[in-house]
């Protein structure tokens, strides 16, 4: 029988080979999008309750991701109790479903797609799909520098830190996180209707990527290395610009690839019609380029699997000193 530990540490591998060739499912019972649906559903009634937003968005919280792991408890319970490769099976699909690697690339390889082809009309309206930003008017510069800050920050919160809990707590580690980045990306917007509901669900996801957005400063100048790019400037610009994002985490992604890419990031942007004067982060040494949103994927698919090689050696490593400290009392 395998132990817990190493049956972790396939279902992790199995489930980044097969979102690396399937990519995520564009399925209606998706796990996410349950629970973006329970979000919904929760939210209106929670409102209702005679307390403060603030307070209300704390109930929420508690409850999307109390019972998302519940859920997720119970369904790797059932599938233990029947037999270890449905266990198996059903933790690898949970950790499957948690990662977007492949799904992160595809959109961004159609927003660059109608590029070349000159179509600024579908190359916005691939871009409104996956950025937050107002997308109708911005120019071919624009599109791609939108699209890098994307992949940059996608790296983290779609890529990293669902395999980092994963490695801690596995498939229940895994789909906890995507509550909470789930949560953020629904009620974490800092307009009138949020700002204060939806406070507790941004602080939670600020402290969720924390490390592995720390993680990336390392990683992410490796990964640029690699593929060609400069490790010392990326490792530079992370340190440099990480903070000058809004975000606690964002911006480290965003400042590394930046360097490894030399082009300046950030600036000026409109969210719903609001004019947002964000900083500049990098040094605009090279304009951005198709090849610029190409280079930020590639960096992305190395740091993927950097973070996951480092995942597995360091479990491994733990237990073996675990196992051998306890051997010599």
């Amino acid at each position: 029988m395998i132990n817990p530990v190493h049956s972790f540490l396939i279902q992790i591998t199995v489930a980044y080979v097969v979102d690396i060739i399937i990519g995520d499912p564009q399925w209606q019972y998706h796990p996410v999008r349950l629970i973006g649906r329970l979000i919904e559903s929760v939210e209106s009634g929670v409102r209702k309750l005679p307390i403060s937003e603030r307070l209300n968005g704390i109930i929420l919280t508690l409850i999307i991701v109390a019972g998302t792991v519940l859920a997720t408890y119970v369904l790797v319970l059932v599938s233990r109790n029947i037999c270890f490769l449905c266990e198996l099976m059903m933790g690898t699909l949970i950790i499957y479903f948690s990662i977007s690697i492949k799904s992160l690339a595809f959109e961004a390889k159609k927003v660059m797609t109608s590029l070349k082809e000159n179509d600024l009309i579908k190359a916005r309206k691939f871009l409104a799909k996956i950025v937050g930003r107002d997308t109708v008017h911005l120019n071919e510069e624009q599109i791609m520098r939108a699209c890098v800050e994307t992949v940059a920050e996608g790296s983290v919160d779609g890529v990293l830190s669902p395999l980092f809990y994963s490695f801690i707590g596995g498939p229940i580690g895994a789909i906890a996180y995507k509550a909470v980045n789930t949560l953020d990306s629904m009620v974490g917007y800092k307009n009138e209707k949020y700002i204060r509901f939806g406070w507790a669900s941004a602080r939670l996801d600020d402290v969720a990527n924390y490390i592995p957005a720390r993680i990336s400063c390392l990683l992410i100048p490796t990964a640029s290395f690699l593929c060609g790019c400069s490790f010392k400037r990326s490792l530079k610009i992370a340190l440099r610009d990480g903070r000058k994002h809004e975000s606690p985490n964002s911006g480290i992604p965003e400042a590394a690839i930046a360097g490894a890419l030399g082009v300046q990031l950030g600036g000026p942007s409109t969210y719903q019609g609001e004019f947002v004067e964000k900083p500049f982060i990098g040094d605009n040494q090279n304009q951005l380029t198709l090849k610029s949103v190409d280079t930020a994927v590639k960096i992305t698919y190395v740091t993927s699997i950097l973070f996951l090689i480092f995942g597995i050696a360091t479990i491994i490593c733990l237990r073996y000193f675990s196992l051998h400290f306890i051997h010599n009392l």
